[in-house]
């Protein structure tokens, strides 16, 4: 019987994407984080996990729209990541403490996402790891 290697890896490899893109944006939150007006953004893995397994989310409200900019609906404030499937799953950030200037980036929570998801990351690449070591054991034995 023939191994699909996509459905081997799937999981763990669709995880290192969203890790990934969650790493980009906490390195922009960090970068921007002077930048009066600017958002902090984040990314809901467990939404993003889900779209990425092909399923839509269950949980939570869903409105019904008649046009693309309708709240809920195609229209978002990042067109790029909608354009590349990401637009749903970015969430704003809500700040502990607002500043003056409109920012809600919060560098030390920012910096503790960041090596979280660092951590997370490498844990991922560590069971690819051991998913292929497995597999190469099996073709060559021992």
């Amino acid at each position: 019987m023939p191994l699909n290697l996509d459905q081997y890896v799937s999981v763990h490899a669709a995880a290192l994407d969203v890790r990934a893109r969650r790493t980009e944006l906490i390195a922009n939150n960090l970068a921007n984080a002077d930048t009066p007006g600017y958002k902090a953004r984040d990314l809901d893995f467990r939404q993003a996990m889900v779209r990425a397994a092909g399923e839509t989310p269950t949980s939570g409200v869903h409105l019904s729209t008649t046009q693309a900019g309708h709240i809920g609906g195609n229209a978002t404030a990042d067109a790029t990541a909608l354009a590349n499937g990401q637009g749903a799953d970015l969430k704003y950030r809500t700040p502990l403490a607002p500043s003056l200037d409109g920012n809600t980036v919060d560098a030390q929570l920012e910096q503790a996402a960041f090596a979280e998801n660092a951590v997370r990351y490498q844990a991922t690449l560590t069971f690819l790891n051991s998913k292929f070591r497995n597999l190469m054991t099996a073709i060559l034995g021992s």
